[in-house]
């Protein structure tokens, strides 16, 4: 039994120098692997970011080209999902920087763009699927509509589930400055649910 099939069984383990060690050796059944086992959360991160779908899967495919050229660089002290949402990051503000010069919280025109709906149908009756859809759809347009800033670590937060260290580590931020702007990100939703202006 080869390193790969011990360090597969059906989901990446948290034997992070296993995996370092096999993007190494640029292996293909480990790409093929981390490609199933991120693509959802890696794509939606990318359309919450780019605010486009289209660019979400130019970005989603050439993330992942990224991976394979660059995975001798992955650190097996961090853990993978950090490491590949920077990467994603990085490649969208490139891409903005090489259009023209602004800020990351202009990458998107908000009044033109919004993000897809991806919701998962699993509810167990038809009033429920409305309701929840209807309370998902409210949340996401008012989530499009927060600055990229606020918008970018409220998804890591809550929807990817990041502890703030490791969203400090995909934004290049500080720890207090995530804190801030997760804090700023949620007093703004919160006006814009309720009706206001942010």
């Amino acid at each position: 039994m080869g390193a790969t099939t011990c360090f597969f069984s059906g989901v990446v383990s948290d034997d992070t120098q296993a995996l370092a060690r096999a993007l190494r050796r640029r292996d293909p059944e480990v790409l093929d692997r981390l490609i199933e086992q991120y693509q959802y959360r890696l794509f939606r991160y990318l359309l919450y970011i780019s605010g486009d779908r289209e660019t979400a899967e130019d970005f989603f495919q050439e993330t992942w080209v990224r991976v394979l050229d660059r995975g001798h660089q992955y650190d097996s002290r961090a853990k993978f999902d950090t490491w590949l949402f920077a990467i994603a990051r990085h490649l969208v503000i490139d891409s903005q920087r090489r259009k023209k010069p602004q800020s990351f919280d202009a990458l998107t025109d908000l009044d033109q763009k919004s993000p897809i709906d991806l919701v998962a149908v699993n509810s167990p009756s038809a009033l429920d699927l409305i309701t929840s859809r209807e309370v998902e759809l409210s949340i996401q347009e008012r989530l499009g509509r927060l600055p990229a800033i606020y918008r970018e670590v409220l998804v890591l937060r809550f929807q990817e589930d990041m502890a703030l260290d490791e969203i400090a580590t995909v934004v290049g931020a500080p720890v207090p400055t995530v804190k801030s702007r997760l804090y700023r990100g949620l007093q703004t939703l919160r006006e814009l649910l309720r009706g206001g202006n942010p």
